[in-house]
């Protein structure tokens, strides 16, 4: 009887301590992760960061990630936990561009996009749109294929105009979001109007008359298909009868790029005899 009372005081007194073991180790404070911990395990992510993860480089892993499994079910946090308040963060499925979170920037996307982008690029696709091209009817992943932020080449498309103009040259003359609204700088070299106007060119080269040491820029201002009035820079180099009766300069001195080069008159008897021939 005595052994069986002692048995029955070493087994409340166990379950007593069991019990306050218990109870001291659920009121302590559950150890804290840091982003030390996470690298234990998952050394890509934080390598990822740290090499191209723009703004994520300036939080922690449990800033967006705020507990672990099995204490969380799903640990994965959406953008909008952060992103907000801009168009662009309204934009569904995130991931489709931005394929890592830990290289938010590195944005690599599909065919025939459009829709997403014009949440950040607004003065691109007002361009299109108010400058009808055909241009406008392409996705903006047609041209800015694959990869964010990627410039093309004209050329990738579109032949040049010559085999002098360079890529390069086309940006000189040519906006890619409004290609027809063609303009220039006073300076832009003759043979890039050439490509397309070689016989103008070619006149004005030959010229003995003061326009060959222009520029087609000089006279043909700022905007392509600028055709100028000889009084803009000559003025009324004549009294007034003789504008009167001959009101276009080109009556007299010929086309502006080939000044005051007349061809001879024919002499009498070849007029007679072409007029014979005519008759």
């Amino acid at each position: 009887m005595k052994r069986n009372k002692v048995i029955h005081f070493i087994v409340l007194f166990l379950a007593q301590v069991i019990v306050l073991t218990y109870a001291a180790t659920a009121g302590a404070a559950q150890p804290t992760l840091n982003s030390g911990d996470c690298v234990k395990c998952h050394p890509a992510q934080p390598a990822q960061i740290n090499d191209k993860g723009a703004r994520h480089k300036t939080i922690t892993c449990q800033d967006c990630h705020a507990s672990h499994r099995p204490v969380s079910k799903n640990n994965i946090p959406v953008c909008n936990q952060c992103h907000k308040d801009k168009p662009h963060f309204q934009t569904p499925g995130c991931l489709t561009c931005h394929t890592n979170p830990h290289t938010p920037l590195v944005i690599s996307f599909g065919k025939n996009l459009t829709e997403p982008c014009l949440t950040c690029h607004t003065p691109q696709i007002k361009q299109l749109r108010e400058n009808k091209s055909k241009h406008t009817a392409l996705y903006c992943s047609t041209c800015h294929a694959e990869v964010h932020r990627r410039i093309p080449a004209c050329t990738q498309c579109h032949k040049p105009h010559s085999a002098e103009v360079t890529a390069a040259d086309c940006l000189k003359c040519h906006k890619p979001h409004m290609p027809k609204d063609v303009t220039y700088a006073a300076d832009t070299d003759n043979k890039l109007c050439a490509a397309c106007h070689k016989n103008p060119y070619n006149l004005l080269k030959a010229s003995k008359a003061l326009h060959s040491t222009f520029t087609c820029a000089f006279c043909h201002q700022d905007k392509h298909k600028t055709v100028p009035k000889c009084k803009d820079c000559h003025g009324e180099k004549h009294p007034q009868g003789i504008m009167a009766k001959f009101p276009r300069c080109g009556d007299c001195h010929g086309i502006a790029h080939d000044l005051n080069n007349w061809k001879p008159a024919a002499k009498p008897a070849a007029a007679a005899a072409q007029a014979t021939k005519k008759n």
